[in-house]
């Protein structure tokens, strides 16, 4: 079953908050077997409503609506809605009676704002609303069914789970739909779609759908297929992982939600490994990704924000000499930083990084978007040089993402 989202305000359009309420919806709409085919975000004004609404309702049986329910004179979703499905206005006492006692418990005073609130479109089911002041409202005509909830996301949310989730679970007979995602970095979508190009194309008489959706950095492979049976579903898209999995190994470094920076601390945790990093141009970006995961102690040492060539001689003992000869973006100068930050922090492990993250600072020689990445513990040092592009912020967010996962691969052997 399909279904389509509209959000109303023009706090949307104007990009004054972001619209989080829709891709909570479609999540939790997933998990029961419907499927949003679209989402539209219209003005607070009764045309732009009425032809959002009228779009979305020739194209499905169900739609769902948020904000423009509040008591002020913009939030004209309720009437707007009332008149397009023909239902009269009038006094709801169930309805003040909550917007009373939500009110008054707080020492506030009831307007007439507050009592218009309280007229109800006549002939809708009433979603309770324990939140806040405004409920939702089921509208249903000719095989219609219209679900309006407000736009603040707790009250839409609660509206979702306690009232408007279990009424379509009772009134509409729904596929199943399940879902694998598979987790992979250090390779691009285009060149993982050409390695699973077969593999791809057997998805389709199994009816299973597959999305690649692309990170700096890292792709998320998701397998998609719809059916009567969970169990058989499920069964059906753990044998097509498998098969993914064999296909391209060296890429995946987990599933479902797994982050990055989890996977990698529980390959140190697991192997009773530590790590240190010596960080130029990332700013210390690499040791945020370690620390973002909870327990990050028990494998992270610390780090050397590397910054002036004095902290890589004084700190981490690079040779002025190889600065002088090779510049602080060489790949002798990343070794020495790696031997320097494991020497200073007792680690088994360490990653430097080195480079010009641009958008100035690039030379004929060392372009911008030049960097040098090293990993190694007191055994061997692994060495990479990256060319990427101007834009700053990218350059450090993909440099990170490599060099975790350029240690990932050593310490896993690949």
């Amino acid at each position: 079953m399909n279904a389509q989202i509209i959000t109303i305000g023009d706090e949307i359009l104007i990009g004054q908050i972001i619209d989080t309420n829709s891709a909570w919806m479609a999540q939790q709409l997933n998990v029961v077997g419907i499927s949003v085919t679209e989402i539209i975000t219209c003005k607070d004004d009764r045309e732009s409503i009425l032809s959002a609404v009228n779009r979305a309702l020739s194209q499905g049986d169900l739609v769902f609506t948020t904000g423009g329910l509040g008591p002020t004179k913009d939030d004209i979703t309720k009437k707007t809605l009332a008149d397009l499905f023909g239902f009269p206005m009038a006094f709801h006492q169930p309805t003040y009676d909550i917007i009373e006692y939500l009110i008054t418990r707080h020492g506030r005073t009831l307007t007439e704002a507050h009592k218009a609130q309280a007229l109800m479109p006549v002939g809708i089911q009433h979603l309770e609303n324990q939140m806040g002041t405004a409920p939702g409202m089921w509208f249903e005509k000719d095989g219609k069914v219209l679900i309006s909830m407000p736009g603040v996301p707790y009250e839409m949310k609660y509206i979702m789970e306690h009232q408007a989730i279990p009424k379509i679970k009772a009134k509409f007979k729904t596929k199943i739909i399940r879902h694998r995602t598979v987790l992979t970095v250090g390779q691009g979508e285009s060149k993982i779609a050409e390695i699973i190009a077969d593999f791809e194309d057997s998805l389709a008489k199994d009816n299973i759908k597959l999305a690649y959706l692309p990170n700096i950095g890292k792709v998320r492979l998701r397998l998609s297929v719809t059916g009567d049976d969970a169990t058989a579903l499920d069964a059906l898209l753990d044998v097509k992982v498998e098969k993914l999995k064999a296909l391209i190994p060296e890429y995946i470094f987990g599933y479902g939600k797994t982050s990055f920076e989890e996977a990698f601390g529980e390959i140190l945790k697991s192997r009773n490994l530590t790590v240190a990093t010596a960080e130029s141009c990332t700013g210390g970006l690499i040791a945020h990704k370690i620390t973002s995961i909870s327990g990050a102690s028990h494998y992270f040492h610390g780090s050397v924000i590397a910054y002036d060539n004095r902290i890589k001689i004084n700190v981490l003992g690079v040779n002025p000499m190889t600065l002088k000869n090779h510049g602080a973006v060489s790949e002798q100068t990343v070794r020495e930083m790696v031997q320097g930050v494991l020497n200073v922090m007792e680690t088994d492990y360490a990653i430097a990084v080195s480079g010009i993250a641009g958008p100035n600072g690039g030379t004929p020689e060392k372009p911008v978007g030049t960097i040098w990445v090293a990993v190694g513990n007191h055994k061997e040092i692994r060495t990479h040089k990256l060319l990427l592009s101007k834009d700053r912020l990218k350059n450090i967010q993909y440099t990170s993402t490599f060099a975790l996962n350029f240690l990932r691969r050593m310490i896993i052997g690949i």
